[in-house]
């Protein structure tokens, strides 16, 4: 059988015109005449404009290829007996006594209300767009935001002097966006590409914007190339060429110039370059965020092979780096190759099998292991507990991509649509807020008046982190562990004898034998 769905997809708007071969994806009967709905046929008249998902700046997308091991080849092991973390006590060890709290940074003070944080809200479209309703849903949740790469040097009315950074307006707006809400817990985490750092942001956000948690970046699980974004302009497109970026076509050329005015080139690409990782390097850089004055350094890596994560992990551990996102293939994006988002790197649940095994081996030295956060595809409570158990006791955090974004989204289009409503109505917008959403209230007693103030989005993202919270707390009683530090790898247990082989954890037919053997002796 075959694990992809090449040549359509919802995600590039193509379709066959009959069921496809299974290994091509071409259709068995291809068709002198057909238009050419497919993947093929529409690069026939688009090209490399079809390598990307469509419409950007309007959608996220995420990767349809099956794999043979995911997360929903273990289940959660619940038990009848005892209580860990509290008294085993029916009136104590309820559901909602359930601690969901955890810490990272090296020395544990970077505190999270909810083991989860955003992915990378970056440069693209969307992610401007959407920023302040997740920043704000962030900090009202007490989780982390990840400013991702390429803002300031994507800022068209930054300042750029002598080919670094002295202002960026953009990027101060989603630094302010979360501090005007920050209420102690979660944070802000900015984040640096190859062009980031030639152009200074680290101490541009560190020195005038008082950001604390910097993060490196390697990689994605959605590709193994930089970031890239689309361009519908060429003023835009020699704009960024002239700050350094890789612009596709070559905007500066007549011919490109020309082709684009005659509407054959409808947009270019701006790319990011490859980051090279050294292992010297690596130790300085993070030496120097730290000289410059970030409290927090935080290092993102994707899903290459796994002599990189080794990498990842060791040098992470010899710069006691605070927290390591490993990123699984399989997850989402604003913009990425699709082709390249299904058939590349090692996907979330292998990956996750292999740091734990990697970072046993160092603390059977003695070594520091980082706080390591997860991410690759996840959304609701039960890919929480299975990401926090499989890797136990290291994965302290989930990265939700998408599904953060999702949830700011859905919340953003209902708050407009119901402030029309309540405009016709003559009533006030926080009055249908209420009545919109579950959590209105409480939001409404927590913050009084300034209720009113918080975006829709920001609101139905925290409604989300609401129902992961209940979810999670839940499944956890269920395995009696009244804290997230409590959760282990015997609270999982393999369905298929390849998702045993690959994890360690016990088949469901071969768990609790020793056990089962001294209760029937």
């Amino acid at each position: 059988m075959s694990y992809s769905r090449p040549n359509r997809s919802a995600a590039t708007l193509t379709t066959t015109r009959v069921e496809p071969a299974p290994i091509s994806g071409i259709c068995v009967t291809c068709l002198d005449g057909c238009e050419g709905p497919c993947e093929i046929g529409r690069s026939a008249l688009k090209g490399r404009e079809m390598i990307y998902p469509q419409p950007f700046g309007k959608i996220t997308a995420g990767a349809d290829k099956d794999y043979p091991v995911d997360f929903s080849h273990f289940n959660i092991q619940g038990t009848c007996v005892g209580a860990v973390g509290v008294d085993a006590d029916p009136d104590v060890a309820t559901f909602p006594a359930v601690d969901c709290t955890t810490e990272v940074g090296a020395d544990g003070s970077i505190q999270l209300d909810f083991p989860v944080f955003t992915g990378a809200v970056g440069s693209t479209d969307i992610a401007r767009i959407n920023w302040e309703d997740m920043a704000v849903g962030a900090a009202i949740s007490g989780v982390l935001v990840v400013a991702g790469e390429n803002i300031c040097g994507m800022d068209p009315q930054a300042e750029i002097k002598n080919g670094r950074v002295v202002k960026s307006p953009e990027m101060e707006r989603r630094v302010s966006a979360f501090k005007r809400w920050y209420d102690g817990k979660g944070g802000i985490i900015v984040q640096a590409n190859v062009e980031d750092t030639k152009l200074g942001v680290p101490e541009y956000v560190i020195e005038k914007l008082g950001v604390e948690i910097f993060e490196l970046k390697w990689g994605q699980g959605a590709k193994d190339i930089g970031g890239e974004v689309k361009l519908p302009t060429l003023e835009r497109a020699l704009q960024l060429k002239e700050r350094g970026y890789i612009v596709l076509p070559d905007p500066t050329r007549p011919a490109v110039q020309k082709a684009f005015q005659a509407g054959g080139i409808s947009e270019f690409e701006r790319h990011s370059r490859l980051g090279m990782v050294d292992e010297e390097g690596f130790y300085k850089e993070v030496e120097r965020l730290r000289k410059v004055g970030a409290k927090y350094v935080t290092l993102k890596t994707g899903a290459y092979r796994p002599v990189d994560l080794a990498r990842a992990i060791k040098y992470s551990s010899e710069a006691k780096i605070d927290l390591l996102t490993i990123d699984g293939a399989g997850g989402g994006t604003g913009m990425s190759p699709w082709r390249m988002m299904n058939e590349w790197g090692i996907p979330t649940v292998y990956l996750e099998c292999l740091a734990y095994e990697m970072c046993e081996r160092l603390r059977a030295k003695g070594a520091y292991v980082p706080p390591i956060a997860i991410a690759g595809g996840l959304s609701l409570e039960d890919h929480l507990f299975k990401a926090i158990a499989l890797g136990a006791p290291y994965v302290k955090a989930i990265c939700l991509g998408r599904a953060m974004m999702t949830a700011a989204m859905v919340g953003k289009t209902h708050g407009k649509l119901m402030a029309e409503k309540m405009q016709q109505q003559g009533r006030s917008v926080e009055e249908g807020y209420l009545s919109l959403f579950a959590v209105g209230a409480q939001l409404k007693e927590r913050y009084g008046d300034d209720f009113a103030k918080i975006p829709a989005g920001a609101i139905g993202m925290y409604s989300y982190i609401d129902r992961l919270r209940q979810g999670l707390q839940q499944l956890m009683a269920g395995a009696r562990k009244f804290a997230l530090k409590y959760i282990d790898r015997n609270d999982i247990v393999a369905l298929t004898r390849e998702a045993a082989e690959i994890s360690g954890i016990p088949y469901v037919m071969d768990c609790d034998r020793e056990e089962i053997e001294k209760i029937l002796g």
